[in-house]
């Protein structure tokens, strides 16, 4: 499982009512969270995101509420990963459960760009910028957590 794609940055304390405005939250349906995902501080992001991309930030991404809302909707719209330099707890925990790869890695978090092309290696947490020719360390995941992502999300690995 590896993830290639086009960098979406943003910086710190990207909270989960930007990454899915509450007033879109009256809805279950996660391609019509994904049209909606970063529109407040992104217009133009769900018109750029494509599948495979992976989006970079800062500190405490996915802070705020808890709603696993904000990790599926970033999943839907294509995002392959997520990579921060840190990210709240429940963020992460909801990311994992609904098979979301995320990975901290300070380095990545303040080297990459917006465009840059990256490629992730979640076997290694080896993450590469192929535009800087670059390779960043990342903690690779667990083998239960690898178990997880592989089937796309905490239920469905307990099926």
């Amino acid at each position: 499982m590896d993830a290639k794609g086009r960098v979406h940055k943003y910086g710190n304390n990207v909270d989960t009512d930007v990454i899915i405005p509450a007033r879109h939250l009256n809805t279950q349906d996660h391609q019509e969270l994904a049209s909606h995902c970063m529109e407040d501080i992104d217009k133009e992001f769900v018109n750029k995101v494509q599948e495979g991309d992976i989006m970079v930030a800062g500190d405490n991404f996915g802070c705020g509420s808890s709603r696993e809302h904000a990790p599926i909707a970033i999943k839907a719209s294509g995002i392959s990963c997520v990579i921060a330099n840190t990210f709240a707890r429940i963020f992460y925990r909801n990311a994992i459960n609904i098979g979301l790869p995320i990975l901290e890695c300070k380095e990545a978090s303040e080297k990459i760009q917006a465009g840059n092309e990256v490629t992730v290696d979640f076997n290694t947490g080896v993450i590469t910028n192929v535009t800087k020719n670059e390779t960043y360390q990342a903690l690779p995941f667990p083998d239960f957590i690898k178990d997880i992502m592989a089937k796309g999300g905490l239920m469905n690995s307990l099926k």
